[in-house]
């Protein structure tokens, strides 16, 4: 007796697995990672951070990324010539000096704050002149004024300034659309430094200069001059952030005033995707770089954490922009 064949029943075409290619992933994360970050930060305070998501808070934090976004674009284009310039924070200082010395002599408000300017581009000048002129290393010129500067400041007023000047105040307390004047006064320098890198031969002579120096020289690129008016305009953002900072909050305190401003604005550049080694600049990326310094600064104290905790987590921030921007190099 035979047995009956048992049919066989064709088999399911297999779908072929999906796999995720990592690679990509990590280019994806190394290009935007500062978006990613950002957005990670807002979703969580829209969910686990009480009263953060409100009108009045987020005009706020408008308000309060303004100094650092304003330092933070000088400081791209210092990096993007594989430069650093540790004496904004100083330079902020003096330049809220120079207000109170300003105001002690009865000066306008127009020389005031022509004297702010001309304060902060004369620092710029002598960090560029070490740098351009003299070859010393960026990271030592600019420490020098970082202690210089700030002795400076305390010289130039000893004491707790408090400004009352309604003129003045405008630059910081007033308001325009609902929005107070530090986002506005950020606006304006964020939309010439964007233009300056972009479409003009200053921002590429800037990127040139940063990948190769040695080459620019030989290319007859004015490498000393560039270096030094990029110094310069550092120098002018910084002591304009001073005198946003000093008419918002209408006092000045020169030994504080600034204080852990080029952590933060070095922080937002390299976050941002400016490279360290220099050869880069990405002003969309140090905007959102700023907004992520501001909302992680702003997340942290919303849950009580101490300045200390949000000072050792930019630096954990810091290294790993870093590594992620050695592995892209390698790639």
């Amino acid at each position: 007796m035979s047995e009956t064949p048992t049919p066989t029943v064709p088999e399911a075409p297999s779908r072929p697995a999906r796999s995720v290619d990592r690679s990509k992933v990590a280019s994806f994360l190394q290009d935007n990672g500062v978006y990613v970050a950002l957005a990670v930060l807002v979703g969580y305070n829209a969910f686990f951070t009480n009263f953060w998501f409100t009108a009045s808070n987020l005009k706020l934090q408008l308000v309060l990324v303004a100094p650092i976004l304003i330092v933070a674009l000088g400081m791209a284009l210092v990096i993007g010539t594989e430069g650093i310039d540790l004496s904004v924070g100083a330079t902020m200082a003096i330049s809220a000096s120079v207000i109170g010395q300003g105001i002690d002599a009865g000066f306008s408000v127009p020389v005031i704050i022509v004297g702010v300017l001309l304060a902060g581009m004369l620092v710029g000048a002598i960090a560029g002149t070490l740098v351009a002129f003299f070859e010393v290393q960026p990271i030592v010129a600019t420490l020098a004024l970082l202690v210089a500067g700030r002795g400076i400041a305390v010289l130039l007023q000893a004491s707790t300034l408090s400004v009352s000047d309604p003129t003045l105040l405008k630059f910081g307390s007033g308001s325009w659309l609902g929005i107070q004047a530090p986002f506005w006064d950020a606006l304006v320098p964020v939309i010439i430094i964007a233009f300056v890198v972009r479409r003009t031969v200053f921002g590429r002579r800037i990127v040139v200069i940063g990948d190769n120096v040695r080459a620019s020289y030989l290319s007859g690129i004015p490498v000393r001059r560039t270096l030094l008016t990029v110094y310069i305009v550092s120098g002018l953002l910084a002591a304009w952030a001073g005198l946003v900072v000093t008419t918002f909050t209408s006092t000045n305190d020169p030994s504080t005033n600034g204080l852990g401003y080029e952590l933060f604005a070095i922080t937002a550049v390299v976050v941002g995707g400016t490279a360290l080694s220099g050869g880069r600049v990405r002003i969309l990326g140090t905007i959102a770089g700023a907004l992520v310094m501001q909302v992680l600064r702003s997340t942290l104290a919303f849950h009580n954490f101490t300045d200390a905790v949000t000072q050792m987590v930019t630096a954990v921030i810091i290294i790993v922009a870093v590594l992620v921007q050695r592995k892209r190099a390698r790639s």
